[in-house]
């Protein structure tokens, strides 16, 4: 019995192991390319598009569309708000912010964007879990005085009932992470 039982756990720990690992999408096949992740405005921006941020099968997944000139944080919120289009709906994109603009109001600071909110983000309908994040990295994305690229803008997040605002960036994989100091 003894002998059974030594027998039996390293067959169950790579029966384990292997159904851990199909549950987290590594199959035997090996990588699949899956295209490329969301990732922040490479380069200068010249005022040739816009970059907004929308729900797709990964998460959140960047989609540029073509602009006459460099929007502002609240220019490219408002494209946001109203969600995607027909183009990046046949894309699979969708959003998890509601067309309520009048909550949203984002303002371009030296490297910055303040961004307020007419509710705390506890107490919000219609921005859901990936609903901050597409907003935080398009004003992230949008034409910000400085000279800073996309992934160092601090987005300062003002609730009501709060005086302090929480200090945040969009990294290159289109999440919302802490500013370090």
């Amino acid at each position: 019995m003894t002998r059974v039982r030594g027998l039996l756990t390293p067959l169950l720990l790579a029966v384990l192991t292997g159904a851990g690992a199909a549950g987290c999408g590594l199959g035997s096949t090996g990588p699949v390319p899956a295209g490329v992740p969301a990732s922040g405005f490479q380069g200068e921006r010249d005022g040739t598009s816009v970059r907004l941020y929308f729900v797709g099968r990964d998460g959140v997944q960047a989609a540029s569309r073509p602009s006459a000139t460099a929007p502002g944080p609240q220019a490219a919120l408002d494209l946001l708000v109203r969600g995607p289009d027909e183009a990046e709906r046949a894309r699979g994109l969708t959003t998890e912010v509601t067309a309520d603009e009048d909550r949203l109001v984002a303002e371009a600071a030296e490297g910055a964007v303040e961004l307020r909110l007419a509710e705390s983000v506890a107490t919000m309908q219609g921005l859901g879990g990936l609903g901050l994040t597409q907003v935080i990295c398009t004003v992230a994305n949008a034409d910000v005085p400085g000279g800073r690229r996309p992934t160092e803008v601090d987005v300062r997040v003002h609730e009501p009932g709060s005086d302090d605002p929480w200090v945040v960036r969009c990294d290159a994989a289109g999440s919302v992470v802490p500013r370090r100091s």
